[in-house]
């Protein structure tokens, strides 16, 4: 076996064909997948539940999906630092065009540009504001919605929810507003 392959960018079938097997496995054992619900468990664990009601159930039950969140994040960590390789990232020239009239710089063999993700970002309080209006709305939204992208569009689809396809539908038509009519607001 070649271990160059883990280096390399999956096809979305191999991708795909995982994630359904993990799904599958979720259903079997009982479980219910999303990174949104950690939120909800961290703030139980911290006993707002005595004041919340939202907030007052048995945390205990969910230690698994905090296992999966961290392990989400040091596969994160593993991936970028020691793994990825963004020559292989190819950005259609039109994007970049349309990045550069925003000023936002190309990525320039990273994943991300610097402009939008660089620690120069916390340096400027129109970024700082964004950032933490963003995070409210992405807060709440979630919430509201009943859950994240990662649990609508990959858990609640895979079980044929009605209410996930509707909180996915809006999660498109939400992004495609953002990204072609507020962007250009903001930048």
């Amino acid at each position: 076996m070649n271990i160059n392959i883990i280096f390399q960018t999956w096809p979305w079938y191999v991708s795909g064909f995982v994630i359904g097997m993990i799904m599958l496995c979720l259903i079997y054992f009982g479980k219910t997948f999303g990174m949104s619900s950690n939120l909800r468990t961290l703030c139980s664990m911290t006993g707002v539940g005595k004041k919340v009601h939202f907030f007052d159930y048995d945390w205990k039950a969910q230690r698994w999906n905090l296992l999966v969140t961290l392990g989400a994040m040091i596969g994160g960590f593993v991936a970028v630092h020691f793994m990825s390789d963004a020559s292989n990232v190819s950005i259609n020239p039109k994007t970049i065009a349309q990045l550069a009239q925003m000023g936002i710089d190309a990525p320039g063999g990273r994943l991300l540009p610097n402009t939008l993700f660089g620690n120069q970002i916390f340096e400027s309080p129109k970024s700082m504001i964004i950032l933490l209006i963003g995070g409210i709305l992405i807060g709440f939204g979630s919430r509201y919605a009943g859950g994240c992208t990662s649990g609508h569009a990959i858990l609640g689809l895979s079980n044929l929810q009605l209410p996930s396809l509707k909180a996915v539908i809006g999660f498109f038509v939400g992004g495609l507003i953002m990204a072609h009519f507020l962007l250009p607001l903001i930048f």
